[in-house]
């Protein structure tokens, strides 16, 4: 999805500019986040749309809308066109079978033979392609021992996936208890323990150590708060219009689906009552759905403009001078 042949048989971007907007404005949250549920979770909040190509039937070869799902997402962020490369069975190897039949065996990227960058246009450069790659492995919570790090969650932890223990430098797990209506995390190395019935290597509680590193962390913050603090509302706002501007392009192509629907109802029989009735039927759906892409964008519009207002905007400036207070106030959500 994104790309197109043109008449040379070459591979283009698709001059669809809802289409293009849409794969772009998929790697943003991703950027933010790392996580391909966040970035559906992304575009359901912000009620877009994304396109899919129909591959068979009489539409084969239509693009059609809908939500969007996180093995799409997955399926983008790891697909070469995305990111200007050629497919020429670099990751794959062709052999044919006994009975002459080809079969495709899938081949580590090391061991490709053939490698062409920058062949068309793309929606991502090579860097930000493997950067991606790393991201969702590194986010895999099945990956093994090998895995950096694992994604932002809502518990109070704050190295949850990163600390290793220094007697086995395996990952260290999460243990939460509870005192004094108070929810404290305890970091255990009980992977050998799980593996070979023994006893657990190490048990460390994590409020203390938490504080430390959270001690850390606004002592190195403070030199750039002003710096964070105008970066947030900008990418703020950049998100929100960018959002606004894919919802009005969906308002847009709902439009001229009515007006094509419209033509089409004109120019039949009056007397052809079946066809007649059949486009009329069309026609109303096309309103209907276009008077709902209209009041979600407007709807969707309004609660925008509530997210920074004036007041959040000057909150967020004063995080030059508040944020040891934000960081260390318990009212302030983990996340």
């Amino acid at each position: 999805m994104g790309f197109v042949y043109n008449a040379e048989g070459q591979l283009v971007i698709d001059p669809d500019q809802q289409v293009q907007q849409s794969v772009r404005v998929l790697f943003d949250p991703f950027r933010r986040t790392g996580s391909a549920m966040a970035t559906v979770k992304f575009f359901a909040e912000q009620g877009l749309q994304f396109p899919r190509r129909v591959h068979t039937g009489p539409n084969k070869g239509d693009t059609v809308w809908a939500g969007l799902e996180r093995s799409r997402v997955l399926r983008i962020i790891h697909k070469p066109e995305i990111h200007r490369r050629l497919r020429l069975c670099e990751n794959s190897l062709l052999a044919r079978r006994w009975d002459g039949a080809c079969v495709i065996e899938r081949v580590p990227q090391e061991d490709w033979e053939v490698l062409i960058r920058e062949k068309h246009a793309g929606y991502l450069d090579w860097d930000e392609y493997e950067r991606n790659k790393r991201r969702l492995q590194d986010n895999c919570q099945a990956y093994g021992t090998d895995r950096r790090k694992s994604p932002p969650r809502e518990g109070p932890t704050l190295l949850q996936g990163l600390l290793i223990c220094g007697c086995c430098r395996k990952r260290m797990t999460v243990r939460y208890h509870s005192r004094r209506g108070l929810v404290h995390p305890d970091y255990l190395c009980q992977r050998e323990g799980i593996e070979h019935a023994e006893p657990i290597s190490q048990h460390v509680p994590g409020v203390s150590i938490d504080k430390a590193v959270g001690n850390v962390l606004v002592d190195a913050l403070t030199p750039i708060t002003l710096e964070v603090a105008l970066s947030v509302q900008q990418e703020l706002q950049a998100r929100l219009e960018e959002a606004d501007r894919l919802r009005q392009q969906q308002v847009e192509r709902s439009r001229y689906e009515a007006e094509l629907a419209r033509r089409r109802y004109l120019r039949v029989d009056p007397d052809n009552r079946l066809v007649a009735d059949s486009l009329g039927a069309d026609w109303n759906d096309k309103l209907k759905m276009l008077a709902e892409a209209q009041q979600l964008s407007e709807r969707q519009r309004e609660q925008d403009r509530q997210v920074v207002n004036e007041q959040q905007r000057a909150a967020i400036l004063a995080l030059t001078t508040t944020f040891p207070q934000l960081w260390r106030n318990p009212a302030t959500p983990d996340r």
